[in-house]
């Protein structure tokens, strides 16, 4: 073999490993799966993005409310025990480290209070503090970007009518690469794109509206999608599932195993507005938090928007164990629990049974059902965990959820031996949550 030879060999090898490099880091857009092209708002018949036409003649302050809501500014801005807004939230991530969030209330040495609206809309777009560093994309800005400039605007105005509170930002904690800033320039260059909403006009105004709320402020993705080696949002598994702060963020693309696909329309409805929908469980952790500090805020045009715009997006397969949903009231899975270890079902008689009864039917709240319940039915029981070690607390529109928490008094393994036999018992597949599988999910989801 000539030089020559070894030299184009070589030079088609780089090729095709930087093709492949390409293709699994750049992938398609958010919106990029429906068929259509695409114009500006400014040119469109119909403006998808602002809010519904009952709080339209509201003034900036009651508009920009409405749209941190939508956005779900509160839950992200607001670490355990501090107040609304002034930061101090952990996102522990595997591997990466600990990253706390800032305060946004309009406090001038310590929050936004000094941003002009030119800096805001930095932050909000293109991930850039006041003093030009890098934000952590832990800041949905790469979703963000799609939010229109008064949309944006609206929101800053309602923070600045908070109180200001002096909380300085917790220094962030993150292993070696991740905490070089100056990292993420390039990462930017790749998935923050930088660019504002575009109608599609071969879509609904309906979806069109739902794609401005799941995308542009909801930024369903964050969670629900899947990310690729880079940690951008990896939209060829749209909407396939993915593990958020040590929970389980469902499939909601149209898969009828393990997304929405069996779901109707009154039942994603339900969800959405209520956080719960009869014989599919609800909300709680993360999702939770969305329901109570968001969803449960818009109006029902805007649910419904939600809802055909998520009824699009194609079925995409889980790289999480599939979601086994069954008719709820689920038989009694005697035979199945009977080689489990005794323990779990002890701990049941002694915490749960209750609340949640021998039949899986909540005694007295549909809130606490569990035969059907997606958490339940999930083989991996990580939600189940998670439930039992922070419990719940939700005041929704259908009524307060409460839960009290058991981490603290259950060891780790007393925990996965309860999740085992709470999905054997009243889902179709029991679990096999380990000790150690218990710690990894405290370790995620704790807010140090």
């Amino acid at each position: 073999m000539t030089a020559r030879n070894i030299i184009v060999g070589l030079a088609c090898i780089a090729i095709i490993v930087l093709a492949a490099m390409a293709w699994i880091v750049l992938g398609p857009g958010p919106m990029a799966f429906a068929p259509g092209s695409t114009v500006a708002i400014a040119s469109a018949g119909s403006d998808p993005s602002g809010v519904p036409k009952e709080l339209a003649g509201g003034d900036v302050i009651k508009r920009g409310e409405y749209l941190a809501h939508a956005a779900d500014c509160l839950a992200c801005h607001t670490g355990k025990d501090a107040q609304a807004y002034a930061g101090g939230f952990a996102f522990n991530l595997p591997m990466i480290g600990t990253i706390y969030s800032t305060n946004i209330t309009p406090d001038k040495e310590t929050g936004i209070g000094n941003y002009t609206d030119a800096q805001f809309l930095a932050a909000v777009h293109r991930g850039k503090r006041q003093d030009g560093q890098n934000l952590y994309p832990a800041m949905p800005y790469a979703s963000y970007t799609y939010m229109t400039d008064a949309d944006a605007l609206a929101i800053k105005a309602y923070l600045f009518t908070l109180p200001a509170v002096h909380a300085p930002a917790r220094a962030n904690r993150l292993n070696f690469p991740f905490n070089q800033r100056a990292l993420l320039t390039a990462w930017n260059m790749f998935f923050s794109p930088d660019t504002r909403f575009a109608v599609n006009a071969a879509q609904s105004p309906e979806w069109n509206r739902g794609a401005y709320l799941s995308e542009a402020l909801g930024h369903c993705g964050e969670c629900h999608t899947p990310r690729n080696l880079m940690y951008a949002l990896d939209n060829r598994q749209k909407f396939a599932g993915a593990l958020t702060a040590g929970w389980r963020a469902y499939n909601i693309s149209a898969d009828a195993k393990a997304g929405l696909g069996a779901w109707s329309d009154a039942s994603l409805t339900s969800y959405l507005a209520t956080g719960h929908a009869e014989g599919h469980g609800g909300a709680a952790g993360p999702m939770g938090e969305a329901s109570d500090n968001s969803l449960t805020y818009l109006t029902a045009g805007d649910i419904h928007a939600m809802v055909v715009y998520l009824r699009s997006v194609p079925a995409a397969a889980s790289n999480l164990p599939h979601v086994i949903t069954v008719p709820a009231p689920a038989s009694f899975r005697e035979g199945v629990t009977a080689g489990l270890d005794k323990r779990g079902e002890k701990l049941f008689a002694g915490a749960c049974a209750s609340c949640h009864d021998w039949t899986g039917k909540g005694q007295l709240t549909t809130f606490a059902t569990l035969t059907g319940a997606r958490s339940v039915n999930d083989p991996s029981a990580v939600n189940v965990a998670q439930t039992v070690m922070n419990g719940i607390d939700r005041k929704t529109a259908a009524g307060n959820v409460f839960m009290p928490s058991f981490g603290n008094a259950y060891t780790n393994a007393e925990i996965a031996q309860l999740a085992n036999y709470v999905t054997a018992r009243f889902g179709p597949e029991g679990a096999h949550l380990t000790e150690k599988g218990v710690q990894s999910l405290r370790d995620q989801a704790a807010q140090r």
